[in-house]
């Protein structure tokens, strides 16, 4: 048996996760909110990238293929490695690892163990996954490889099977090296590999803390816990990445695996990454209803996408996941909303206007203000399918729609047809 037929033995197909949500769903409509002042501080760092973790089908992408430095993001690679060397039985559990000088070394965040002290693998692996331990990745890759740099160009080995075109690494840890690149793609075919290769590991990045010598170490990943259905992966962090998010969650039988890299600041990384999942989540709702559409950038920004499903190679194992099976409560219907008339437009005549019942709803977004520019342009842009409609920001809990009511439903329907053909959302309200 070739060592690679041998590899593939050890795949293990599927995902068995349960996961209570008890979220409130997105409102159907939903596009990303795209935050302009994350864009305008670190316009050349950020990327992202929404997929289908089943399918792989790319549901959004933002500089997806540019790239981009990994910083922790990579101990992602440094585990799978491991979880690849437990599966073939090349290592243990309980199998005690080395921390060497070279290891003990390491800038923080780390374990802090002494050089000649060694942990169990376990411990090891659940430094990396919680408080993004530098040292123990260094430690790790010197077990299972004899030293870092070989291990290194086992990773990037590993990655070019794995179809991540675009990634090179020069160490374990994701400690500052010009060398180690990467994309959100890649990342997020990472993540997709995990799961599928090794879900009996993948619940590694799911704990919030661990214990280690009378320490109570918390994980990096905020939105563990914060958001229903969110139960795994990585965060990481330096100076020339910015702050960078892989994460993937699960609702009505859907697991998403969302990537953000190159975010001003952890709060606005997470923030993004939670609008990209919840609106992945709604497209994947309505296509179930029998919408055909992908998820749209908001403010007429082109799409990366061409409208094609998008899938990773399938000779390299990533073909749809079939024992991806994951049971959730369904979410409570959305809360009452209120409309607030933005811009009236021209008046119309007691008898069409009785009959122009119909509306449209072109975004949802954080703030009234984002609302509010969407009309605006979306009045620009297609002003000829809203003759005598009126926008409106549809306040809906905390967040804000922008729609157009006043239509007949031929001319909500032509308006709809000419925003998907420019790749961006739209959602016919029926009166009725």
């Amino acid at each position: 048996m070739t060592a690679t037929h041998a590899r593939r033995l050890f795949l293990a197909l599927g995902l068995a996760a349960t996961t209570a949500l008890s979220a409130v769903a997105t409102p159907a409509g939903a596009q990303i909110p795209y935050f302009q002042n994350l864009l305008a501080a670190s316009q050349t760092k950020y990327a992202a990238i929404v997929v289908d973790a089943k399918s792989g089908e790319i549901l959004y992408a933002k500089h997806a293929d540019s790239p981009r430095y990994p910083a922790s993001i990579t101990k992602i690679m440094t585990l799978y490695l491991t979880f690849e060397a437990l599966a073939a039985g090349k290592l243990h559990p309980d199998d005690r690892v080395l921390v060497s000088p070279h290891a003990a070394a390491q800038a923080p965040t780390k374990l802090g163990v002494r050089a000649g002290e060694s942990v169990s693998v376990t411990e090891a692996m659940e430094g990396m996954a919680t408080k993004s331990a530098n040292d123990m990745a260094v430690a790790m890759a010197e077990k299972i490889g004899g030293t870092e740099s070989r291990f290194a160009a086992l990773m990037t080995l590993r990655a070019q099977e794995l179809g991540m075109q675009n990634s090179h690494f020069a160490n374990a840890s994701g400690l500052p090296d010009s060398r180690q690149l990467t994309s959100a793609r890649d990342i997020a075919i990472l993540s997709r590999a995990v799961m599928r290769d090794y879900p009996q590991y993948y619940k590694l990045f799911s704990l919030q803390e661990f214990r280690f010598r009378g320490q109570t170490l918390t994980n990096h990943n905020h939105l563990l816990g914060r958001m229903p259905g969110v139960d795994g992966l990585k965060t990481g962090f330096t100076n020339a990445s910015g702050f960078n998010l892989a994460v993937s969650a699960v609702r009505d039988n859907r697991r998403l695996i969302a990537v953000v890299m190159g975010g001003p600041t952890t709060a606005q990384r997470d923030q993004n990454a939670e609008d990209l999942l919840l609106t992945g989540f709604n497209v994947m709702q309505r296509r179930a209803m029998g919408e055909k559409i992908v998820v749209a950038q908001n403010l007429f920004e082109p799409t990366e996408l061409s409208g094609a499903v998008v899938r990773p190679p399938t000779e390299q194992g990533d073909g749809d996941q079939d024992g991806l099976k994951i049971v959730l409560t369904s979410a409570p219907p959305p809360r009452g909303r209120k409309l607030e008339i933005v811009q009236p437009r021209r008046g119309r005549d007691a008898a069409k206007a009785a009959k122009a019942k119909w509306a449209v709803q072109v975004g949802e977004f954080r703030s009234k203000t984002d609302a509010r520019r969407q009309i605006v342009l979306v009045e620009k842009k297609f002003s000829d399918r809203l003759d005598g409609a009126r926008g409106a920001a549809d306040k809906e809990g905390r967040k804000y729609k922008a729609v157009f009511t006043g239509l007949s439903e031929t001319d909500a329907k032509g308006a709809c047809r000419a925003l998907k053909a420019k790749r961006l959302a739209c959602m016919v309200i029926d009166p009725t």
